[in-house]
């Protein structure tokens, strides 16, 4: 792997959280960060502090609200214009449960919300920046998923019907892993990685709090196992892995079924013509 200091890394939802601990670290160790956040405001405070902390710390600030698919497209439009290489994505920014996981909410595109943010817009961002990706090799991507895996119901993937946030919430994360399964089957790992993890169980994030659970890890686990799969040399051409912190894990059953995976990649390339 190429040496982190020599790296351009984007984490997404970093004004916060788990993504705000990574974009500290990785601009700690020398790392160029690009920064992405939902408002400008949050993003711009998150970077001074990182600034205060780091001193000379390489930050770039991108704001992109990921539940608007033309947003995301915009962010992907600025990285590829602004950086001649990127190294690492790390999809970290996600809707968790909600204060009310009874209520049903649409993105702008009209994609349920939490299927939108935490699956839809990192399977864009990887379409669009795989390119850049494979052209600055040896790279990473990282899908920041749970444990917490349920999977689609086709019939009602948007549950229309009977919403649960957790419900949602959980099929959107083993979304994530399939496409992490899918994609690791199509790349060269000797060029690009991709890799899911559940980085730690409810962490003393915000998400956590919002949900009304009491935390049960700290942040700083989560920080370590994520940068983990960006910064071990042990993890060169390691790909298509699911890891519970920093261990390897069995996703849900249903990530390692060829047809369903089929059919989810089928289901998120139709919500992504949305975006085209």
């Amino acid at each position: 792997m190429r040496p982190i200091d020599e790296q351009v890394v984007l984490v997404t939802g970093t004004t916060g959280g788990l993504g705000r601990a990574l974009a500290e670290r990785l601009a700690a160790l020398g790392a160029t960060v690009v920064m992405h956040g939902r408002h400008g405001g949050r993003l711009e405070r998150a970077c001074e502090q990182i600034r205060a902390a780091v001193p000379g710390a390489v930050l770039h600030p991108a704001v992109a609200d990921l539940s608007c698919l033309a947003e995301v497209n915009g962010l992907a439009d600025r990285v590829l214009a602004e950086r001649p290489a990127l190294h690492a994505l790390v999809n970290n920014a996600g809707v968790g449960f909600g204060s009310d996981s009874s209520r049903r909410e649409t993105s702008t595109d009209g994609i349920e919300l939490r299927l939108a943010v935490n699956h839809v817009a990192g399977a864009l961002l990887i379409r669009r920046l795989l390119p850049l990706l494979q052209a600055s090799a040896p790279s990473r991507i990282v899908q920041v998923a749970s444990l917490g895996q349920a999977p689609i119901d086709l019939a009602d993937p948007q549950l229309e019907r009977g919403y649960d946030g957790w419900q949602a919430y959980a099929q959107s994360k083993l979304a994530q892993v399939m496409l992490t399964r899918d994609l690791a089957g199509e790349l060269d790992p000797e060029t690009v990685t991709i890799n899911a993890l559940h980085p730690a169980t409810f962490m003393d994030t915000g998400m956590v709090c919002e949900g009304g659970i009491a935390p049960q890890s700290s942040v700083g686990e989560g920080l370590e196992a994520t940068l983990r799969l960006l910064a071990d040399p042990g993890l060169d051409g390691v790909s298509g892995r699911f890891f519970d912190g920093t261990r390897e894990a069995r996703p849900h059953h249903t990530a390692d079924d060829p047809a369903a995976r089929a059919r989810v990649r089928e289901l998120t390339d139709d919500l992504l013509r949305r975006a085209a």
